[in-house]
């Protein structure tokens, strides 16, 4: 209550499928049990707020407030938590929370929760002054880095250093990175501190300097070259992590892997991918997705990320121009992450 009114909390909500989005003030919201509220400092505009925006999945519930890399602080704690208190620096991604109870959360596997909630999805998102979070799905901000920079790394960062670490490459094993852009640009970052052997491949020669100034060894332009006959001439890739969401490009690097290698999709292409079966077989190789993880991968994450420099490139835009920001990553012309603030 602020002078005997309800406070407000400000956000850009989608009021239908295919909507604008609106700036409208709600009252402001209280966490539930098991629940924290956090004040929004920052919220990354991802490629996959488009689903909510255009209505992608039917179980999607309107008006929704979108966003899913959300950094800011502990504003109040609901009943049932302790682990977090009011005041701590925290962030929330993809992953909204877990039932604990169907298999894959019996087995420890919480992302893949038959019963996941979405931040910016089936629960309202960062697009906000404040949002409200499950006790499960929060992840601490490390010192040394800002909401600005741990927004983006909350989905594009965790999605790209999660399935490289699980990835089974090894210090000096030769890593293709596919796409130069907002998971790219991570991907190529945090494999070079891995110690791979990187790779970057993009259409055109114009991403070269930026990928080897972000730790590549090497880079393909598959614009102007076959970028698997040259991953062959380098040895072949044990691991291809394929961020930018084209499938014909991701099918056709499939032959570009050493034997045993692995075609790691992160970006998700809307029609289906066409491989040879005789060239996964006869090679032993294997094509897998990783979805982007849980709170503590988050954590692990943002502290890689503080302790090596690895920093997404970002463009800011304020909460009240969230229509234009939202236009600008759709548009493929942002270098590379936008990010809302709420100052």
């Amino acid at each position: 209550m602020e002078n005997g009114k309800m406070a407000k909390n400000l956000v850009a909500q989608v009021g239908k499928a295919g909507g604008e989005f609106e700036l409208v003030e709600r009252e402001m919201p209280g966490p539930g049990t098991g629940e924290v509220r956090i004040k929004v400092q920052a919220c990354g505009v991802c490629h996959s707020d488009a689903a909510t925006k255009f209505g992608a999945f039917p179980f999607i519930t309107y008006p929704r407030v979108p966003g899913h890399e959300v950094a800011g602080v502990i504003d109040e704690v609901g009943a049932g938590v302790t682990e977090w208190k009011k005041g701590e620096r925290v962030g929330t991604g993809w992953h909204g929370g877990h039932c604990f109870v169907c298999e894959s959360c019996r087995r420890g596997e919480f992302i893949t929760c038959k019963n996941e909630q979405i931040n910016g999805v089936t629960r309202d998102g960062g697009y906000g002054q404040y949002m409200i979070a499950r006790h499960e799905a929060v992840a601490r901000l490390p010192e040394g880095l800002n909401a600005v920079d741990a927004g983006p790394l909350l989905c594009a960062g965790i999605t790209t250093f999660n399935a490289l670490r699980h990835s089974g490459a090894g210090p000096g094993d030769l890593v293709a990175v596919q796409g130069i852009g907002g998971l790219g640009h991570l991907g190529i970052q945090y494999a070079a501190k891995f110690g791979y052997r990187v790779v970057g491949i993009g259409r055109g020669p114009e991403n070269g300097t930026l990928a080897k100034k972000l730790g590549a060894w090497a880079y393909i332009d598959s614009k102007s070259s076959n970028a698997a006959e040259e991953l062959q001439k380098l040895g072949g890739a044990r691991v291809i992590l394929a961020t930018a969401p084209n499938a014909k490009a991701m099918s056709e690097l499939v032959e570009g892997l050493s034997v045993g290698g692995e075609l790691l999709a992160v970006g998700v292409p809307s029609e289906p991918l066409e491989v040879p079966l005789a060239t996964i077989i006869l090679g032993k190789r294997k094509i897998q997705g990783w979805p982007s993880g849980t709170a503590i991968d988050s954590e692990d994450t943002l502290q890689f990320s503080a302790q090596t420099g690895v920093r997404a490139m970002i463009e800011k835009y304020p909460l009240a121009k969230a229509n234009e920001a939202f236009e600008r990553m759709m548009s493929g012309k942002a270098e590379f992450r936008v990010v809302l603030t709420m100052e």
